[in-house]
């Protein structure tokens, strides 16, 4: 069929028929559901924020559980990414949770690259998953998704302004993961603080442009509570896992010398608004929104830098073949044109090696000649004074050998004046 058939056909108004009786596709949601549950779910969370500021304890109150948790020091020498998994179930209904701790954030003097590690783990998840998407044979039914769902950043409640970490940190992670901010251990400031560090914080956020999560509006069955909820952000906390008995009924809480501050009371903090909508209400929403938005964002620009694009300049749809084949032609001209510089560098260095060699053998030629002079000159000199020595020698053997025969005459001569 001709291209402009089918232009034609996608151009046609598309006409709404009843049906004569029950077919069946509205049980496609129940399908869905079904399929879902026994596929089961997972959640990933990365906890951003100073070492002891409370993540592991809120993570903890959050599942009502107890986690595997390693004490952390302060003594770090930079920011490491830990992430532990792990499987819950409730009701009928399973999820994979991970739980990706910031070790060592914040704890160094210089705190200038403390965020690139938790950049590089966010990429580094988003590229398994692009290169599980592009394989020949895919799996991802079953692949075990670790992109970052939400990213709950702790901000210590100092009741005056966000320090220029979190700034720089939540401005570097905004396009890549959805940011929820919240005041970590709130029961140490009064209510009147921490509602104009609520103020403070915010206005700082819109000043440098940070994007944080904002609950979604357009679904009329969540519209209103999301909206509430999104003049609250952001949520001030407390964790505990100690049960503390109130009145007549137990509940989790922290207790103090002058009170008890209940986890689940909203009046209290803001844990049970933060739950409800990070579990309840919008962890499918988180989930779309990573895969959606800033996932499609990491896989655009990846595949764009590859040379794919939708539209050539001319604005006429890119053929995934034709650009493949470009690819490949540039790519082997490319490495063609790096072998012949290789080739080429290669002949030059074997060139200039053998020059080098040249000139060391020249060297090495005047050295041996110049030493060799020199044993002649030597040698000459040995046989001069060889020459002298003999000639000593001689003179002095006829000497001796003159002294010997008149010591001999001497005797004869006195024998015979004796004799006359």
């Amino acid at each position: 069929m001709a291209a402009t058939d089918v232009d034609v056909f996608s151009n046609e108004e598309k006409r709404s028929l009843s049906l004569g009786g029950h077919v069946g596709f509205d049980s496609l949601p129940d399908q869905l559901v079904s399929k879902s549950v026994t596929q089961g779910f997972c959640f990933n969370i990365l906890c951003v924020g100073e070492t002891g500021i409370g993540k592991s304890t809120l993570m903890n109150t959050l599942f009502n559980t107890t986690f595997e948790n390693e004490e952390a020091s302060h003594y770090q020498n930079g920011v490491y990414l830990r992430p532990r998994t792990y499987d819950l179930q409730e009701s009928n209904v399973h999820l994979k949770l991970t739980i990706v701790d910031t070790v060592g954030f914040g704890d160094q003097i210089n705190k200038e690259e403390s965020y690139k590690p938790i950049v590089d783990y966010i990429d580094t998840q988003f590229e398994n998953y692009l290169q599980e998407e592009l394989k020949i044979k895919r799996s991802l039914f079953n692949y075990h998704d670790t992109r970052i769902h939400i990213c709950l950043y702790f901000i210590a409640p100092t009741g005056h302004s966000l320090k220029s970490l979190d700034l720089v940190t939540m401005k570097k992670l905004d396009s890549k993961v959805n940011i929820i901010p919240i005041i970590a251990k709130a029961d140490t400031i009064s209510k009147s603080e921490l509602h104009k560090f609520k103020i403070k914080i915010m206005s700082e956020l819109v000043s440098n442009g940070v994007q944080i999560y904002q609950f979604p509006t357009d679904d009329d069955a969540v519209a209103e509570i999301n909206s509430s909820m999104n003049a609250h952000l952001p949520f001030a906390v407390v964790g505990s896992v100690e049960e503390v008995k109130v009145g007549n009924k137990t509940v989790r809480a922290r207790q103090y010398p002058w009170g008890v501050v209940q986890v689940e009371n909203e009046s209290h903090c803001d844990f049970v608004k933060l739950r409800e909508m990070l579990i309840r209400v919008n962890m499918e929403d988180l989930r779309e929104q990573t895969h959606a938005r800033h996932y499609e964002l990491y896989r655009r620009c990846k595949l764009e830098e590859m040379g794919f694009k939708d539209t050539d300049p001319d604005s006429q749809p890119f053929s995934l073949q034709e650009t493949y084949e470009a690819k490949r032609k540039e790519f082997l001209s490319d490495l063609q044109r790096k072998e012949e510089e290789m080739r080429q560098m290669f002949v030059n260095k074997v060139k200039e090696t053998e020059a080098e060699l040249k000139e060391k053998e020249r060297d090495l030629h005047d050295k041996f000649e110049q030493l060799k002079r020199m044993h002649q000159e030597e040698k000459r000199k040995v046989e001069e004074k060889r020459r002298d020595l003999e000639e000593e020698m001689n003179a002095f053997n006829k000497r001796k050998v003159a002294a010997e025969t008149l010591s001999l005459s001497q005797p004869l001569k006195k024998d015979k004046d004796k004799k006359n």
